[in-house]
């Protein structure tokens, strides 16, 4: 997939699935994140084994990335990670970053619209997300997605500097997304598009 979408302010990104050849690119997105930002990320993607580890991930069938581009520039990181079968079957854990400069400007909603039209087509219920207590602008976002903090565990994780952070779980079940996103995304064809995209009309 491949779209072109407009900003709140008018700008234009395209997002699309990550590609094998994304990887130094991916790389540099990462490596100019704010120290502060990269602090709470699960890994350290300043390296690049860990980076080319994500891009060899492509493969497996357990996760699908997002990058939203402009010009050859990566500026918006998201990906759909799929459980698996028996009790992980139907979820999903989403995770995303978007560079400062694009931040506030509804980029992240629109790659959270993409990775749940992915949810949608590998047929997911319900959508997770992990963070660290500290990562109030992101928790802020998910819950204005419809997001519900399910559970707080103390001093659970370590972020990148060694320190031991809370860990804040929160979910929410796909058909309530839709309904917050038709809301946030102001797009006449946001109804068609869920039923032509994920069958689900």
């Amino acid at each position: 997939m491949e779209r072109t979408v407009t900003l709140q302010d008018g700008g234009q990104v395209v997002i699309r699935r990550m590609r094998p050849d994304d990887g130094e690119r991916s790389f540099a997105f990462f490596a100019a994140l704010p120290a502060e930002d990269r602090k709470y990320l699960r890994t350290d993607v300043t390296r690049h084994d860990v980076v080319e580890r994500r891009v060899k991930e492509l493969d497996s069938g357990r996760v699908e990335r997002l990058v939203a581009v402009v010009g050859d520039r990566i500026v918006a990181d998201g990906s759909l990670e799929l459980v698996g079968h028996g009790w992980g079957d139907g979820v999903a854990e989403v995770r995303l970053i978007v560079a400062q400069p694009y931040q506030r400007r509804g980029l992240g909603t629109l790659m959270a619209r993409e990775l749940f039209f992915l949810a949608a087509h590998h047929k997911v219920e319900r959508v997770v997300v992990r963070m660290m207590r500290p990562q109030s602008g992101a928790i802020r976002i998910f819950r204005k997605l419809g997001f519900d903090e399910e559970f707080l565990i103390p001093e659970h994780v370590r972020d990148q500097s060694g320190s031991w952070q809370d860990m804040i779980i929160m979910r929410c079940n796909l058909e309530a997304m839709w309904r917050e996103l038709e809301a946030l995304v102001e797009e006449t064809d946001m109804k068609r598009q869920i039923e032509e995209r994920t069958g689900l009309g």
